[in-house]
């Protein structure tokens, strides 16, 4: 049985960063993307595109299912109770570094929005935080950077 990487997109509020994303995750093979909250999805309830996610997607919108939620406590439970190891990616004081994730079965990789991140409720629901170490000046990377990042790091290297 094929193992499965979903990614789970939390209120990230820029369809250019969500259509970077979806272009990374066709790259290292996602199996589905759930946009959550307020992530614009690459295509309305009536069907129109939305071009700014198209603009950077390049066509993995068109090639990556995804799956709109309105609010994540309900997905993460129904991931984990079928078996995915859910994962938040969040600079936090349980965080462990990124590198050190070693996914067994099915799992979620979380993302938050742009600037608020993750919320204790979320970090404390996951099964895992991790966490990219930062050696400069700035204290974090552009969520479509981080997930690039993080998913080449993780799963990038059984592609």
């Amino acid at each position: 049985m094929t193992k499965k990487t979903f990614l789970i997109l939390y209120n990230i509020r820029s369809a250019y960063n969500v259509g970077a994303i979806f272009r990374t995750a066709d790259a290292v093979g996602i199996s589905k993307i759930y946009l959550v909250g307020v992530t614009p999805c690459p295509a309305d309830k009536f069907g129109r595109v939305n071009s700014q996610i198209a603009k950077t997607a390049l066509g993995a919108e068109k090639t990556v299912a995804w799956e709109y939620k309105k609010t994540i406590a309900p997905l993460m439970a129904k991931l984990k109770k079928d078996g995915a190891q859910v994962v938040a990616l969040e600079q936090d004081e349980e965080a462990i570094d990124y590198r050190k994730l070693k996914p067994k079965g099915d799992w979620a990789l979380i993302l938050g929005e742009e600037t608020k991140g993750l919320s204790k409720a979320i970090l404390s629901q996951s099964d895992s935080i991790v966490e990219i170490p930062m050696k400069g000046k700035k204290e974090s990377l552009n969520v479509s950077v981080a997930a690039g990042v993080a998913l080449f790091q993780i799963i990038g290297n059984k592609i």
